[in-house]
């Protein structure tokens, strides 16, 4: 059919205000500014956040099937991770309205609707709404058919599958009839304002057809065209087309695949380029990798330095000598040896003529490293001082004085090295040639603190006209392991060494799940070790006991199991209410044996380090992520003794939830379940850090608020391992070929990086 001259006349261009397409016009222009979207391009990156999919919508009968077998799972305690990731997942069902029925429930007579709903496969379900119930009792009716997704929930007695509050949508007999052919229908948010303005999924879809139909250079390419055919890569403009009008679920995957390449390709692009100007612009120390102070402690030492501990070194020796300032980082899991390599670094600094700082995020494990080291080197003659938050003025300022005359050589601290603690506290801080700063659990501080400190170093090394440009050597090491994918993308402009190998001798801590009626099996591990004068940790997840938390409590239990289990033994109490010189004590007390068992929270879950512990109890261990609990399992098994670690968590994991709740509490058995059993069955830090990520997301893993990973709109972090990897080797190898992206070739890469970094918030707040 041939277009009228009005229409032929009528184009649409990538900046065009949304108000001037057709069926858009001022009041739904202004809805759709609510959510950012104000021309054309900013609507065709409003990317559809799901799909009806027939190949991927399930049935109803293959539902209840899929929850039977995970009952099973559920009865028999065991489940893996990929298991319980499948519960978190949003399921989509297509079905037709059989039955609508409103009801009340509560003391105060609220209202609920429930609508039964059936599909092909002959099988039912049952859709509930407990909010806004008048309007859905006008808009469901018997019969109409209905996109469905959520996260339903499964009575097992009833043999009842249920959705709570699903997103619905209303399939008219088109939708339906494309639906059945195969057609892929995409869902896009709307809020409110648009629900207002009369946007609903299907304006959105037919707001795209408009588009598509009078569109002109709507889409500018950003990647070149021999760079589209090496990489097999959809040009864009038919990718974002796909993405809102796919034709298969191939096309669809390919515009994906596209749009995740390029979006993963300018994040590392920026992280290498930023890498290679800190190489051309910054001027490291030299530090020689001969120095007889390193040479005298590697013969002292009582044992052998592991392979992967050696590689740290070389690596490390090499920033020392390249003359550019090393940032690199060393990851390790609980016990790997990361301190004494940090230890030798700093004794090549020393050796040099240079200052050295260790810090550390907390006041209990800066402590522990300043004794430990401190007696590592006391036959040296190095001045180790420590610097924290909780000193007295007097040994603040004897501290300080030290710190900026040079006489400490290795200065050990908190936040206290370089955060203010009032205005006369830190008053005249500075340092003295500070060549070399090591960060302890790196994750757990922010960007702008280490870029403090590099500023206090830099400043410290202008005192002689050669030291004039040098900047520091910057060393971070992390006992929390990082998944792979996470780490390609947060510290791809840090140089990366893994130490994998534990020390020689030492054994796998063997892990055992306990339950409530189960837990004798624990404490008579717990007598026997002590018995061969061994110690043990007793964990509980809070200190006092709460009202509202259905937990076990430090304070509570400590009383009872001092009194009533281990009646023959001393028990130590430790947790983070106490004050700081109080909880110093009670950890020293242990460290000295003078407390057999050491009842506490996760206070000790970083900072005490006593080797003769050999049994640990964590109670209540289904409150507890994978990653803290893999933590804490590392107190114990420092030595070359056999140590346990017992999980107790409540008899077949009946928790005590509110019914309402029922959905939670489906989650809640499964994610417990996934964690523990991966605990028992693993001592293999990175591959819990990767279970972690897979259960709990990346931005959990690092925390969320200095954690550096942007918002991305395609690329998924647990799952694109391949396109993360081939996208940081594409940028690598591009920078490293045309380090200023002058090349004609790398036009077009050039002039969309730019774009990105002058208007995009897409490179705010990296690490």
């Amino acid at each position: 059919m041939k277009k009228s001259e009005e229409e032929s006349a009528y184009v649409i261009y990538a900046h065009t205000p949304l108000q001037y397409v057709k069926s858009v016009g001022p009041k739904r222009a202004e809805a759709l500014a609510s959510v950012g979207l104000h021309t054309v391009k900013d609507l065709l990156y409003y990317i559809p956040y799901g799909y009806i999919d027939r190949t991927s919508v399930q049935s109803i009968a293959s539902i209840h099937h899929k929850f039977k077998k995970e009952n099973d799972i559920f009865n028999s305690v065991s489940m893996d991770i990929d298991e319980a990731i499948s519960l978190k997942k949003e399921i989509t069902i297509v079905a037709s309205i059989q039955s609508i029925q409103e009801k009340s429930f509560g003391k105060q007579g609220r209202k609920m609707l429930i609508a039964k709903v059936s599909d092909e496969s002959n099988a039912y379900a049952e859709i509930v709404f407990f909010n806004m119930v008048p309007y859905f009792k006008k808009v469901l009716q018997i019969g109409i058919v209905l996109g469905i997704s959520g996260l339903p929930d499964y009575d097992e007695k009833w043999r009842k599958l249920t959705f709570q509050h699903p997103e619905i949508i209303i399939l008219d007999t088109q939708d339906e009839q494309e639906f059945k052919k195969g057609v892929i229908l995409p869902k896009y948010s709307i809020n409110q304002a648009m629900k207002n303005a009369h946007i609903s999924i299907k304006t959105m879809r037919s707001m795209f057809d408009i588009v598509f139909e009078y569109s002109e250079s709507l889409i500018d390419e950003s990647l070149p065209d021999s760079f589209l055919n090496s990489q097999s890569l959809m040009p864009k403009d038919k990718a974002i087309q796909a993405l809102h009008k796919p034709l298969s679920t191939k096309e669809l995957l390919d515009a994906r695949n596209r749009m995740k390449f390029e979006e993963l390709f300018f994040f590392q692009l920026f992280i290498a380029l930023r890498k290679q100007g800190k190489k051309t612009s910054e001027q490291g120390i030299y530090i020689p990798s001969k120095s007889s102070l390193a040479k005298n402690l590697h013969q002292a030492l009582p044992f052998e330095l592991t392979k992967d501990q050696k590689k740290a070194l070389w690596d490390i020796a090499y920033d020392f000598e390249s003359g550019k300032p090393m940032n690199r980082l060393i990851q390790g899991d609980v016990g790997c040896g990361k301190t004494i390599v940090s230890l030798f670094a700093m004794l090549m600094a020393i050796d040099a003529g240079y200052q050295t700082m260790l810090m550390a995020p907390t006041e209990t494990l800066a402590e522990q490293h300043f004794h430990s080291i401190s007696t590592f080197l006391e036959p040296y003659n190095i001045h180790v001082t420590l610097l924290v938050g909780g000193q007295k003025t007097s040994l603040r300022k004897q501290v300080l004085s030290e710190i900026a005359s040079g006489q400490a050589q290795i200065v050990i601290g908190t936040h206290a090295l370089f955060a203010s603690h009032g205005k006369d506290q830190m008053a005249g801080l500075s340092y003295h040639k500070l060549g070399l700063i090591i960060v302890d659990e790196q994750h757990r501080f922010g960007v702008m603190q280490r870029a403090q400190l590099k500023q206090l170093a830099k400043a410290s090394l202008i005192e002689s006209p050669q030291h004039h440009s040098l900047s520091p050597h910057i060393l971070v090491m992390s006992a929390t392991p990082i998944p792979r994918t996470l780490s390609m993308t947060l510290y791809g402009d840090l140089d990366s060494t893994t130490i994998k190998e534990m020390p020689i001798g030492r054994k796998p801590v063997k892990t055992e799940i306990v339950f409530d009626s189960t837990i004798d099996r624990a404490y008579q591990t717990i007598e026997q070790e002590i018995k061969a004068g061994r110690q043990a940790y007793i964990i509980y997840p809070l200190v006092e006991k709460s009202e509202t938390i259905d937990a076990k409590s430090a304070i509570e239990h400590y009383e009872s199991l001092k009194t009533e289990v281990f009646t023959d033994y001393s028990c130590g109490l430790l947790h983070g209410q106490m004050p700081w010189h109080e909880k110093e004590r009670v950890m020293k007390a242990f460290k000295n044996k003078e407390y057999q068992i050491l009842i506490s929270t996760t206070v000790i879950e970083v900072g005490i380090d006593i080797p003769n512990a050999t049994v640990m109890l964590i109670e209540n261990a289904e409150r507890f992520g994978l990653a803290q609990l893999h933590q804490l399992r590392g107190r114990v098994g420092r030595n070359d003794l056999q140590s346990m670690c017992f999980l107790a968590t409540k008899d077949h994991f009946r928790f005590h939830i509110n019914k309402q709740k029922s959905e939670d509490l489906h989650l809640e058995r499964a994610s417990a379940i996934a964690r523990l059993t991966t605990m028992i069955s693993t001592n293999d830090g990175f591959q819990i850090a990767e279970a972690d990520m897979k259960l709990r997301g990346p931005g959990d893993i690092m925390g969320t608020r200095q954690s550096g990973i942007p918002k991305f709109l395609f690329i998924d972090l647990i799952n694109d391992s391949e396109i993360i990897e081939h996208s940081k080797k594409t940028a690598e190898q591009i920078i490293e070929q045309d380090p200023q992206l002058r090349m004609p070739l790398h036009n077009v890469i050039r002039n969309e990086y730019e774009r990105l970094r002058m208007s995009d918030t897409f490179f705010m707040n990296i690490a």
